[in-house]
C-alpha cells in the first residue's frame, strides 16, 4: 500500500480527491485535513469505507509515537537536615570553626589564616628586634646626640644605622609590610658593618652574636609558618640582644 494510489473524501461530501500516496495522507493527518474518519475507495472491496476501519492504513497514516514522560521526583536525603532543635550559627562560630577552634574542627585550621598569623608574628618580632639593635647602637652616644655635637657623633658611626632602625621600626609598626626587602638589607648591611668592626678588634663571642642576630632578622621576613619563624625570632633577638649588651657595657 505504500505506493498505491488512494482516493480519499469526507462523508459531506460527494467528489473525491486524490489520487495521493501515503506520504502524502500523512502530510494531510499532521495538517488536520485527514482523520480517522475520513473515507477512503478501498479498490480491494471497491467501496468507500473510513480510514479507522483499516489497522494497516491508519498505523501508516497515524504511526504511534512514543509518549515522553516526566519522571516522579526523587526524594534526596540532606546532608545538613534541619531540625528544630537545632540554633542558628552565629558569626563567632563560623570564625571559630575557620580557625580550627571547634570540637568539630580541630587541627583543621585554615592555612592561609595560620599563615597571616604567623607572618603577624614575624612582623613583630622584627620590629622587637630592630628595637633592641637600635638601643644599642644609640644609648652609647646619647650624650653626643642630646648635645648635638656633630664631631664626637661622626666617631660613633653606629647612630645613623639606629636612626635607620627607628624608621623601619615606625612603618613595620604601621604595618608597611613592603619594607620588608629593606629590612632584609638592612640585617645584610648590619651584620656586614658589626662584623668589621668586631673583627679588626678581636671580638670573636660579639661577632657570631651578630651572624645569629642578622639571620634570624632576615628569615623572620621570609618564613610564614609558625615553627620557623619562633626559631628565627627567638635567634635574632639573642643574637642582637648580645650585641646590644655588647654595646652597651
Amino acid at each position: 500500500m505504500a505506493t498505491e494510489e488512494i482516493y480519499i473524501r469526507s462523508e459531506a461530501e460527494t467528489a473525491a480527491r486524490g489520487p495521493f500516496n501515503l506520504e502524502q495522507l500523512v502530510s494531510l493527518a499532521d495538517t488536520g485535513q485527514l482523520n480517522a474518519e475520513t473515507l477512503f475507495y478501498d479498490a480491494t472491496t471497491e467501496q468507500w469505507a473510513a480510514v479507522g476501519s483499516n489497522p494497516d492504513l491508519m498505523a501508516q497514516i497515524f504511526p504511534q509515537r512514543k509518549k515522553l514522560k516526566i519522571k516522579n521526583t526523587v526524594k534526596m536525603d540532606k546532608l545538613n537536615k534541619d531540625t528544630d532543635s537545632a540554633a542558628p550559627i552565629t558569626v563567632d562560630e563560623m570564625l571559630a570553626a575557620a580557625e580550627g577552634r571547634t570540637a568539630e574542627t580541630a587541627g583543621k585550621q585554615d592555612p592561609m589564616i595560620a599563615m597571616a598569623r604567623a607572618a603577624a608574628i614575624g612582623r613583630w618580632s622584627v620590629v622587637l628586634m630592630l628595637l633592641v639593635a637600635a638601643a644599642g647602637e644609640i644609648l652609647p652616644s646619647v650624650e653626643a646626640l642630646m648635645a648635638m655635637d656633630v664631631p664626637k657623633l661622626m666617631t660613633h658611626p653606629l647612630v645613623a644605622l639606629g636612626a635607620f632602625d627607628i624608621f623601619l621600626i615606625t612603618m613595620l609598626a604601621l604595618g608597611v609590610v613592603a619594607l620588608y626587602p629593606l629590612v632584609r638589607f638592612r640585617a645584610a648591611l648590619g651584620f656586614g658593618f658589626l662584623a668589621f668592626l668586631f673583627w679588626v678588634d678581636g671580638h670573636a663571642m660579639p661577632l657570631l652574636a651578630a651572624a645569629a642576630g642578622s639571620t634570624g632578622l632576615y628569615l623572620c621576613t621570609v618564613f610564614v609558618s609558625y615553627l620557623p619563624v619562633t626559631v628565627c625570632a627567638l635567634l635574632g633577638l639573642c643574637g642582637l640582644g648580645a650585641v646590644s649588651w655588647f654595646l652597651i657595657s
